[in-house]
């Protein structure tokens, strides 16, 4: 049996974040998700694939909402409960979004976009050179905090298999919108954190490029 090859890059160009682009609101309201959206299950399973070819075309505030509840949003207000599973309920993992006119946390409780740093850091989320000029890249961030109730031994193995569900229930999403995305474990952990304006117990583990195709037209 033949090993599987693996994929080689070149680092990206640049280690320094790039002014944003326009002005950088501090908070963005997104609009409610649209739950009638999107092809069937199934169909977004047979859909679901790996791209590193983006178009450069930004993403509507409108798929950009519905994008970040599928990942991680509220699905059961009473309770709190998400779209994605954490193990003991801790929620530990934060959602970071790269886009040209900054750096923003995804805040589910509110639905919004918070500014955490007015700077371009798409550059920066991986070695690959796509991350820098396709139109979104998602940081996944354990909160070292949130995991202070829970043995040691157990916290790397729990935060991965909380960032691998929002990653899927991305890529599922991307699947049934018609837009491309790749997961990505490839990155400059130092070099992420401080360009993401990262607390000492925050620790980025894993990004995700989402656009639209790369022969989409305008």
């Amino acid at each position: 049996m033949n090993e599987t090859p693996w994929l080689t890059y070149m680092p990206s160009r640049g280690t320094r974040a790039h002014p944003a682009v326009g002005a950088a609101p501090t908070v963005i309201d997104l609009p409610r998700p649209d739950l009638r959206a999107g092809v069937p299950l199934m169909t977004a399973l047979s859909f679901r694939a790996s791209t590193r070819e983006f178009s450069e075309r930004e993403l509507s505030l409108a798929t950009l909402g519905d994008l970040l509840w599928a990942a991680d949003g509220i699905n059961r207000p009473l309770s709190g409960g998400r779209t994605a599973p954490s193990p003991h309920g801790a929620q530990e993992i934060d959602i970071y979004v790269a886009m040209p006119g900054g750096v923003y946390r995804y805040d589910c409780p509110t639905h919004q976009l918070v500014l955490k740093h007015a700077v371009d850091a798409r550059n920066l989320t991986g070695y690959q050179d796509f991350v820098g000029t396709a139109p979104l890249d998602l940081v996944y961030v354990v909160r070292g905090s949130k995991l202070l109730d829970m043995p040691a031994a157990q916290r790397d193995t729990f935060s991965a298999v909380t960032a691998g569900a929002i990653s899927q229930n991305v890529s599922l999403y991307c699947a049934s919108a018609g837009l491309a995305t790749v997961v990505r474990g490839w990155i400059n952990h130092r070099l992420l954190a401080d360009a993401l304006s990262l607390n000492e117990d925050e620790t980025p583990i894993l990004a995700q490029t989402v656009g639209l195709p790369a022969d989409t037209r305008a």
